[in-house]
């Protein structure tokens, strides 16, 4: 897993530093000496997780992690604050003020490339909604960012999994004022009110004496029900590893055993806040859905959607220096099936196209319905080389097996032709993009079709 992370210290030698480390895990690292020269980076979308140093003159870091989470355009990025300072208070300031965890000087590598990574996988799960949502919002769908900034993230609902009983109902006391609190001292019973309930949150017990804690941590990710459910963790300080192993299968956070109540009703806040901005970010791109961006039949994006996101996506990849490859395909003779078969067959070819088209691609790949029987699909992170052996493993999946008609009484080959083309530069319009794979879907057609084309050299 790859991430953009901003190093922001005013101590060339430990921006060094934490480059070096960060480098040899693969992560691409961004410094900055001055919180002024961190917000403007985060403002221009350069980063996917935020590295912050606390002690810093001019704006230090307690302000600019407010900052950040009062803009709706930097509110979703994660912060981690490095500092020096090892009071309670100071780690409560810093989670009320935005941030997202702590690391302690010196920070140790172990833990600093585990939180980075734990961090940098919710952002980037959370990336393709807030993509869509920012297309959404130019429909008219409201921003879910909006709401996300004015949230206290008070009144939730959080489940306590945890066998240790004074334990438990010393977390539960810390929280009852702001919050609805369950106990569950059998993780199976846990697992259960987690996939029926409409929980916010989950403490769970590192050290469970009758269960491994670590699977159920895998069975909550597993389950459809509860794969986005906040899990908060409480260890001990000498469970490194364990914690660790922890947070690499999923769980978000953690609390020492030790925590006094103020952060604990802190880190709970921060992640009962976000839980709910993801809720906003899957039920805004649900809402928009509804609006009319889909196509009908297919169940495809549509065009005016395309047009849209495409915009975005191209620069998306400017800005981070990335390629994206875009392929425009159309089914070979498609008039000849309407005319032969009648245009129900030639619906149900469309959607059974449509089902294989999204069974080759990936998630965050954009698959559309262009028109008729053209197709376009949009590849971020993918240069023309790889999008080339997409568009042939979709070609093989069209051509390999009969397409079913009449309710499956008959059955009717079908091939498509591919047109691929790439952004070369930033003089490069998403328009122009389309229009070099079209070219390039022309000349397969001329060519005989059932084959892939890319745009020429």
């Amino acid at each position: 897993m790859s991430a953009r992370v901003l190093v922001v210290d005013d101590n060339q030698a430990n921006l060094k530093l934490l480059k070096v480390r960060l480098s040899a895990e693969y992560f691409e690292v961004v410094l900055a000496s001055s919180g002024q020269e961190a917000l403007d980076i985060c403002a221009s979308s350069q980063c996917d997780i935020v590295l912050l140093d606390v002690m810093m003159p001019g704006i230090d870091g307690f302000e600019v992690a407010r900052r950040l989470k009062s803009n709706p355009a930097t509110h979703h990025i994660p912060i981690i604050m490095v500092t020096a300072l090892d009071q309670t208070a100071d780690r409560v300031r810093g989670l009320e003020a935005g941030a997202d965890d702590f690391l302690t000087k010196p920070i140790d590598d172990i833990a600093l490339v585990a939180r980075v990574r734990s961090l940098a996988r919710l952002k980037m799960a959370t990336d393709e909604m807030r993509m869509r949502v920012v297309t959404s919002r130019q429909i008219g769908v409201p921003d879910p960012a909006e709401n996300a900034i004015h949230d206290e993230g008070v009144n939730g609902r959080i489940l306590v999994v945890e066998d240790h009983a004074p334990t438990a109902d010393r977390i539960a006391a810390a929280l009852a004022r702001q919050h609805t609190v369950g106990i569950s001292p059998d993780p199976q019973d846990a697992l259960f009110r987690a996939a029926e309930g409409k929980f916010d949150l989950m403490i769970l017990s590192l050290d469970l004496q009758h269960y491994d804690a670590l699977r159920l941590i895998g069975q909550i990710r597993s389950l459809e029900r509860t794969r986005y459910l906040p899990i908060l963790l409480v260890a001990a300080a000498e469970q490194k590893a364990r914690l660790l192993r922890a947070l690499d299968l999923g769980a978000n956070d953690y609390l020492l055993r030790n925590a006094d109540k103020n952060e604990i009703s802190a880190r709970v806040k921060t992640q009962v806040r976000r839980r709910r901005f993801a809720d906003r970010l899957r039920d805004n791109v649900t809402q928009s859905m509804e609006l009319a961006i889909t196509d009908p039949l297919t169940g495809l994006y549509n065009r005016r959607y395309m047009e849209s996101h495409t915009s975005l996506l191209v620069t998306r990849a400017l800005e981070r220096e990335k390629p994206l490859s875009i392929l425009i395909t159309d089914i070979d003779h498609f008039k000849s099936i309407n005319d032969t078969y009648g245009h129900d067959a030639g619906d149900e070819v469309l959607r059974e196209f449509a089902d294989r088209l999204r069974s080759c691609i990936r998630g965050v790949d954009l698959a559309c319905r262009f028109g008729g029987e053209e197709f376009v699909v949009v590849m971020p992170d993918t240069d023309l080389g790889i999008a080339s052996r997409v568009a042939e493993r979709i070609r093989r999946r069209i051509a390999g097996e009969p397409f079913q008609i009449d309710r499956g009484e008959r059955s009717i080959e079908v091939t498509i032709s591919i047109g691929l083309a790439a952004l070369h530069g930033a003089e490069d319009l998403p328009a122009t993009i389309l229009k070099r794979a079209d070219e390039a879907l022309y000349r397969a057609k001329r060519s005989g079709r059932n084959r892939v084309v890319s745009e020429a050299a």
